[in-house]
């Protein structure tokens, strides 16, 4: 896998949303976003280690589990939905990690053009023409 780059890391941490949520560490995308001058190097190194190394870091595999409510009753525990929030962190080693993935996947043609699902230019629309 190519290295990953300074550039590479502020485009991904510019595309973040801007959410009030958080995972279990309490820093917002927006947190992030403003300190990117002073975080972009120690966030490059750790992402080309882990790369490297083949380990994803067990800080990043925890998520904070937060029930949401769907409709209904708002006392049975069948109305809410759980999600979970990952840091932000874990979001930007996610994205560095699935363009590699998208980009073997695509030189190397291991999907077939019939493929549709969870691939970028390639809508439920485009799969029922």
């Amino acid at each position: 896998m190519t290295p990953v780059t300074a550039n590479e890391i502020r485009n991904i941490i510019k595309s973040l949303k801007m959410k009030n949520s958080h995972g279990y560490d309490e820093i917002l995308s927006r947190i992030l976003k403003i300190s990117l001058p002073y975080i972009i190097s120690p966030i490059t190194y750790l992402c080309n280690k882990a790369m490297s190394s083949g380990i994803f870091p067990s800080w990043l595999k925890f998520s904070q589990i937060v029930p949401i409510f769907k409709k209904g009753d708002k006392d049975k525990l069948t109305n809410y939905r759980p999600i979970s929030l990952l840091t932000a962190f874990s979001k930007i080693f996610e994205k560095v990690i699935y363009k590699r993935l998208d980009n073997h996947i695509i030189s190397n043609s291991i999907l077939v053009k019939e493929q549709y699902g969870f691939r970028s230019n390639a809508s439920t629309e485009k799969a029922i023409y």
